[in-house]
């Protein structure tokens, strides 16, 4: 019965490990995040109408352009929308988009805390139930002795 307990234990500990894993890796995704945001607001406030940039254009290639018109500037708002700003409403987008992602950061780091909870009293459980079984293995060990 303990064997089996400690064995469930096991598991479900080697469970939560893995989901605080793919939470760690979700707070690294969106750190990774809120540093291009952070790269796009430096880059509009420094840019100015006429600025010659490099344009991404995947696979490692860029493009040099010019900027046409600094007010008309496009930024992803979610659920596959955008909207086009002038310079000054794109921070102002791009730093709530910051705030969100912050809050998003605070929630999963929320999580990972429940979770390492959760794993520390699993542990001790585990703790106690081989505490138990040595001791119940001890009081048989005895018994076998006094017997002879």
């Amino acid at each position: 019965m303990g064997q089996q307990q400690l064995q469930q234990l096991s598991q479900e500990l080697q469970q939560i490990q893995e989901e605080i894993e793919e939470l760690e890796a979700d707070v690294e995704a969106i750190q990774q995040q809120k540093t291009e945001t952070d790269e796009a607001i430096d880059a509009i406030e420094t840019l100015e109408t006429d600025s010659t940039v490099q344009v991404p254009l995947g696979g490692g290639a860029y493009l040099r352009a010019t900027v046409e018109d600094i007010d008309e500037v496009i930024v992803e708002l979610g659920a596959d929308y955008a909207g086009e700003f002038e310079q000054d409403d794109a921070v102002d987008a791009l730093e709530n988009k910051k705030e969100n992602l912050d809050d998003r950061i605070d929630e999963v780091n929320s999580e990972i805390a429940e979770l390492e909870s959760e794993s520390t009293e699993l542990e001790q459980q585990a703790q106690q139930l081989q505490q138990q079984a040595m001791q119940q293995q001890m009081q048989q060990m005895g018994q076998g002795q006094g017997d002879e």
